[in-house]
C-alpha cells in the first residue's frame, strides 16, 4: 500500500472556500487503476493558518506515479490555481510506503 498526502496551509476564515473547492472538483480517481481511497482532512488552526491534508491510498507507488502522468491527473488539476489568495504557500507532498 502507498499513501500520498498533500498538506495545505489555508488562511483562517477561508476554510469553507477550500472545502468547497474540493467538493466541487471532479477528481477522476474512481476510474484510475490502483486507486483505493481518498479523504480530505482538516487539522488545527495555529500559527496563522489552518492545516488541511489530502490523503489518497493506492495499491502501489507505481499506481500513484502512473496516475500523475495520466489524462485523469491533468483533468483533476486543471483548476488547481483557483482562489490562490486563500493559500499560504504551495502544498507539500508527502509520500509513504506501508511497511507493516
Amino acid at each position: 500500500m502507498f499513501i500520498a498526502m498533500n498538506r495545505f496551509k489555508i488562511k483562517p476564515g477561508c476554510e469553507q472556500d477550500f472545502i468547497d473547492i474540493w467538493k466541487g472538483r471532479d477528481s477522476h480517481l474512481a476510474t484510475v487503476p490502483g486507486f483505493k481511497s481518498f479523504h480530505l482532512l482538516q487539522g488545527n488552526t495555529e500559527d496563522g493558518y489552518t492545516l488541511f491534508s489530502s490523503h489518497a491510498t493506492w495499491e502501489s507507488r507505481a499506481a500513484f506515479e502512473d496516475w500523475t502522468k495520466s489524462e485523469a491527473f491533468k483533468k483533476a488539476h486543471k483548476n488547481a490555481g483557483v482562489k490562490r489568495e486563500i493559500y499560504m504557500g504551495p502544498p507539500k507532498l508527502e509520500c509513504f510506503e506501508a511497511v507493516l
